[in-house]
């Protein structure tokens, strides 16, 4: 593993990345190099980035404070330029010959409007790998379509519709999923083409898309609907296939999985949990073909037996038999989960008034827990200009 610094992973230590970025997804890629030790600068319009002022955007107090932006922006440099000025887009370009990386989530039609499509702009800074995030790709018919993660990542990729409900129903996924799972995507292309960068000298464009993205994790369905022309929809509760990895309420009414995938090895210590051990000479009980066969029977009967006492109890009794399961938490609960606690789930931001979700990675002698700030709209403009004007001699840069 690469050595790191308390400050951060010694590879990635005067790494610098311009971002250009709005909302969540490329913006969550650059939170990320930022909080392993790169530096990153976020160019933003005069306006500033939407994600910004999101509370007052949906109709809540703008006077809140913001953990959503601070999750994907903390650690990072804020620059206002206005690139449609072409004063302000050289300055924009003198940033790009200083940077390692360059990150973007504007659609294509915009990026060329700024003189800023990818591969003519990776001409230009050859050294420079150049990451667009876009909605649908930067080719075909849909390439400029708007789109947040809703659209492109959980619609059109056939997630939605796989998670319907038991009407039918596509599901309505909590904001800002598909966006983060696009921006690890991101970032794991970013770092593919530094290595090869460091090898080379040479930069590359990385496409990164949320439609692809989504695709990517319906990977299992999308494969088996090209391999045999059709694939299973989502099941209610109460109906399905496997009824050792479902979810159950418990007399205090508090949600749990049971997580036993391989049923045939599960059955016997569930049954004995649950004090029933007399299940296991039943033949709706005999196997995983016999529990699918009978799963509405085996899943009301489990249902009955929960019931009868609360997770506390049966959190007891899974534990002591080796079932395999899971309480399903509540925010409130998640934020205090001891696991997590242990595992540097979090990070304070800033004065430590605020915390805030750590990234999904931990790397050893790393110190996870900065206390970096969330940089106010255009708090760095006049200090990297300065920088900017100084690398090429000219004074400070107007």
């Amino acid at each position: 593993m690469t050595a790191a610094t308390p400050h951060g992973l010694s590879s990635l230590n005067g790494l610098r990345v311009v971002e250009l970025g709005v909302w969540v997804a490329a913006p969550s890629a650059a939170a990320l190099l930022a909080d392993w030790g790169a530096e990153v600068i976020k160019v933003e319009a005069p306006a500033g980035d939407p994600m910004r002022n999101v509370f007052g955007a949906i109709g809540i107090d703008g006077d809140q404070p913001n953990p959503a932006f601070a999750l994907d922006n903390r650690g990072k440099r804020s620059v206002v330029l206005d690139l449609r000025d072409p004063k302000e887009r050289q300055h924009f370009d003198d940033l790009l010959a200083t940077a390692d990386v360059l990150i973007t989530n504007l659609r294509p039609d915009a990026l060329e409007k700024l003189d800023l499509e990818p591969h003519a702009t990776a001409e230009r800074h050859p050294r420079l790998v150049y990451c667009s995030v876009s909605g649908y790709g930067l080719r075909g018919e849909d390439r400029n379509r708007p789109s947040y993660d809703i659209g492109a990542f959980w619609a059109r990729s056939g997630l939605a519709m796989q998670m319907a409900d038991s009407d039918g129903s596509p599901l309505n996924a909590r904001g800002g999923i598909g966006d983060h799972v696009t921006g690890l995507a991101a970032l794991a292309g970013i770092l593919g083409a530094l290595l090869e960068q460091r090898q080379t000298g040479t930069g590359r464009v990385v496409e990164v898309s949320l439609l692809r993205t989504g695709t990517y994790v319906l990977g299992w369905d999308l494969g088996l609907q090209m391999a045999l022309g059709k694939v299973a929809g989502s099941e209610a509760r109460d109906h399905n296939q496997s009824p050792l990895m479902n979810p159950y309420r418990s007399a205090d009414g508090r949600w749990f999985f049971l997580t036993g995938l391989e049923a045939g090895r599960h059955i016997g210590p569930v049954c004995r949990a649950l004090g029933r051990p007399d299940l296991l000479d039943d033949e709706r009980f005999a196997d995983a073909s016999a529990l699918r066969r009978h799963r509405t029977e085996v899943i009301s009967l489990l249902d009955e037996i929960i019931a009868e006492g609360t997770l506390e109890e049966w959190a007891e009794r899974f534990d002591r038999e080796g079932v395999w399961w899971a309480e399903a938490q509540s925010p409130s609960a998640v934020v205090v989960d001891p696991q997590l606690l242990a595992n540097d789930g979090f990070v304070t931001v800033g004065d430590g008034a605020l915390r805030s979700v750590n990234g999904p990675v931990t790397f050893s002698d790393f110190t996870a827990d900065r206390e970096v700030g969330v940089p106010l709209l255009g708090e760095h403009t006049a200090e990297v200009l300065e920088e900017l004007a100084e690398r090429s001699g000219r004074g400070l840069a107007g």
